[in-house]
């Protein structure tokens, strides 16, 4: 029962996050969180940082990704350290590669790429899982078990960039075409759900002057679909179905990616057929190939009671305060936006 219901209650959370971010976050308010000031100018003014909620919307991801791997890795037996370590691994690969795929694909420097991100993570972590299963157990410890923690990876991930993607509707990048420019079949389905954006900051308004137009909700479609699948993935696990709570996540959560470009009117590189669009079928063959290298390993028995009381340790809840604050300035620091800021005393106050 207690899986039943902490599945309920992840779900009741999420819709209830959800329905209040596709509301508000693309309005022109909801996406500089605050602005420090950094220097001063000849005319008594401060020129200022601006800490977006892109970055506190991504660092929420990040620390719930990586909590919903630590849970699932400690409720499968896995030692809460072993899983910090290997989650801290993936982000150490994960992220800087976010950035050097966006690079290489699009040719820009201040820009992020999920789906980069995650076809550098599949391609190299079964490996990292591996040599630590080996280094484990030829040190006399209990060796890493490969398949529940790529499935523990995957579900997280699953989750990951469903919550990240309401750092795009808050930033107004990742967005959908013109609903007049999607077939008609669309155009009826979605024509009460599009999302318009304000404000002349997004990245709707400066790269394609999208901004007051009803475009394709391609973010809140991507944050539905891999958050339900990651819930299903969340409950396989908890059930023991390792391999099929990995292959659930990885297709699907790749294949509407593969799927989901067709519908984006953001640059992605040159060519009708997209860089991610084959990373992301790529990742699915090469990961249904994994799935079969290392699906000889003996179902674990899984308790889910185990892997929440892991994380409720003063350590714990330290890591993960400082992940999110690190993840916050990593990714919340704009640098296509700048501010001006004047400082003045209330004389009415005084």
């Amino acid at each position: 029962m207690l899986d039943e219901l902490f599945i309920l209650g992840l779900y009741l959370a999420l819709a209830m996050l959800f329905v209040w971010a596709f509301r508000n976050l693309p309005d022109e308010r909801w996406q500089i969180m605050g602005c420090i000031p950094a220097k001063r100018n000849d005319d008594g003014a401060w020129r200022g940082v601006n800490l977006t909620w892109y970055g506190f919307f991504n660092a929420l991801a990040i620390s719930s990704a990586v909590a919903v791997f630590c849970t699932l890795s400690t409720a499968a037996g896995q030692s809460i350290f072993a899983a910090l370590g290997i989650a801290g691994l993936a982000m150490a690969i994960c992220l800087p590669a976010a950035s050097i795929v966006a690079r290489l694909v699009e040719g820009k420097r201040s820009t992020l790429s999920v789906g980069g991100a995650s076809f550098v993570g599949m391609l190299i972590l079964p490996w990292v899982i591996f040599l630590a299963s080996v280094v484990t157990e030829s040190l006399g410890f209990q060796p890493v078990a490969v398949l529940p923690l790529l499935a523990a990876v995957s579900i997280a991930y699953a989750f990951g960039e469903g919550i990240g993607r309401l750092a795009c509707v808050s930033f107004g990048c990742c967005y959908g075409k013109k609903i007049s420019d999607c077939p008609s079949w669309i155009q009826s389905l979605f024509a009460k759900s599009c999302f318009v954006f304000s404000g002349k900051t997004k990245k709707i308004a400066y790269a394609h002057q999208l901004d007051g137009q009803r475009v394709f909700p391609v973010q809140a479609l991507t944050a539905v679909i891999l958050c339900l699948t990651g819930l299903v993935g969340f409950y396989l696990f908890l059930k023991g179905f390792l391999a099929a709570a990995f292959l659930l996540t990885l297709t699907v959560s790749q294949l509407w990616r593969l799927i989901s470009e067709v519908l984006r009117a953001d640059y992605r590189g040159r060519g009708r057929i997209s860089a991610y669009q084959v990373m992301a079928g790529a990742a699915v063959v090469y990961g249904w190939g994994v799935a079969w290298l290392f699906g000889e390993a003996t179902a674990l028995p899984v308790h889910l009671a185990e892997g929440l009381l892991a994380l409720w340790r003063p350590g714990v809840i330290l890591f993960f305060g400082i992940l999110f604050a690190v993840s916050f300035l990593y990714t919340g620091k704009s640098s296509v936006t700048n501010c001006v800021i004047r400082i003045d005393v209330v004389k009415e106050k005084i």
